[in-house]
């Protein structure tokens, strides 16, 4: 039986604790730490773990318990130090997107894996989701053909109060806006179905939020040899209409899912109706895919408790997380420096190093509100 920490209670916590408690025979949550202790007993509380004990001092929580994996749910400033101190501490760490608002940062954690033989890996729960797993099976198949535009919408709208949170909105603390704390997850997809690409060439603004030094809209566009890739990371898109179109040679597929194949007429337009058989192939394939035992959270940690048991590494990993992040980081200084950004980003380049975002971005507003809690609950959108 593996014994769970988690440090940090704030909302994203329960799907966490909701991800554990899916595993009642593998592992159990014995500890919390949270910098506000009362947060941490009120979360306990909530789901009935009366048995867990409660820390305001990771370090404390480190030296008094026998723990085998610790859950990293605080504010991204603050993840690579709590992973390196929990990893140098010979605890396995899973840490919440983003892995670090720095490359520099990643690579550091990634260093203190490898020194204690521990496993670091980096929340990516989307890829256990049926329909984008379903996705990444049709765009394997190779029936869609050779990649010639791929469209990725990471849509979300948050109102006003959001950035009055005393952490978001600021280049120090939150590490960037929609693009690094939002669109992570698009843009872990997009890596994982497409790869690394080329370059990647991107615009910055805010557009409605003034309690926000932070970007709240970015668009970028990447290549990938000849083919190119959008990427459109919001807070501002009201609907909330997430989704990935992939348009290759031979047909276009998408989350949420639809094919369509064209076929062309000795003219070159298409031919009407266009090619029903590849679809219905395509059709076919998607729904052949076998629904996941877990998904989400408790997709990620029950594939991480398999890999702690196996002794190998989980599917997941604080590379993986770094992919991310360099990616973000690129349209950032995209963004900033109005320039073209080739990969991959080397320990020379400024926007490795960490600070280097808070000595350039621009504050396209300054912060003015900055409270501790904000009520109200989180809601997601159609497809995230």
């Amino acid at each position: 039986m593996l014994k769970v920490g988690i440090i940090g209670t704030g909302n994203i916590v329960n799907s966490h604790i909701a991800g554990y408690l899916e595993f009642p025979g593998e592992c159990e949550i014995v500890a919390f730490c949270d910098l506000v202790p009362a947060k941490a007993a009120a979360k306990r509380d909530e789901h009935g773990l009366a048995g867990a004990r409660v820390y305001a001092d990771p370090a404390e929580m480190l030296a008094d318990e026998d723990l085998d994996l610790v859950s990293i749910a605080t504010p991204p400033s603050t993840h690579a130090q709590l992973a390196i101190q929990l990893l140098r501490g010979g605890v396995n760490v899973i840490v919440e997107k983003p892995m670090a608002p720095s490359l520099e940062e990643c690579d550091a954690m990634l260093a203190a894996e490898r020194e204690s033989g521990k496993v670091l890996s980096v929340v990516a729960q989307n890829r256990f989701r049926d329909d984008m797993a379903a996705l990444k099976d049709v765009l394997d198949s190779g029936l869609v053909g050779p990649i010639s535009h791929v469209q990725v919408n990471s849509s979300w709208w948050r109102g006003l109060p959001y950035y009055d949170l005393s952490w978001r909105g600021t280049w120090a603390s939150e590490g960037g806006g929609c693009t690094l704390n939002h669109a992570i997850h698009h843009i872990d997809l997009l890596l994982w179905m497409m790869g690394r690409p080329d370059s990647v060439t991107a615009v910055l603004t805010n557009a409605q939020h003034e309690n926000a030094e932070v970007e709240d809209l970015s668009v970028a566009i990447l290549q990938y040899g000849r083919a190119l890739a959008e990427v459109t990371s919001s807070v501002v898109h009201h609907g909330q209409e997430a989704g990935i179109v992939v348009h290759g040679r031979d047909a276009r597929v998408s989350q949420p899912w639809r094919a369509v194949a064209e076929v062309t007429q000795p003219n070159g337009f298409p031919v009407p109706g266009g090619d029903a058989a590849l679809v219905a192939q395509l059709d076919d394939l998607f729904a052949a895919h076998s629904p996941l035992a877990h998904t989400g959270h408790g997709g990620q940690i029950g594939e991480i408790l398999a890999a702690l048991r196996a002794g190998r590494r989980p599917a997941i990993d604080g590379v993986d997380g770094r992919n991310a992040v360099e990616l973000v980081t690129a349209i950032y200084k995209s963004g900033i420096e109005r320039a073209t950004v080739d990969f991959p980003l080397q320990p020379d380049d400024p926007y490795y190093r960490t600070g280097t975002l808070e000595q350039r971005a621009p504050h396209f507003f300054e912060k003015t509100v900055s409270i501790a809690e904000l009520d109200g609950t989180i809601t997601v959108g159609v497809a995230e």
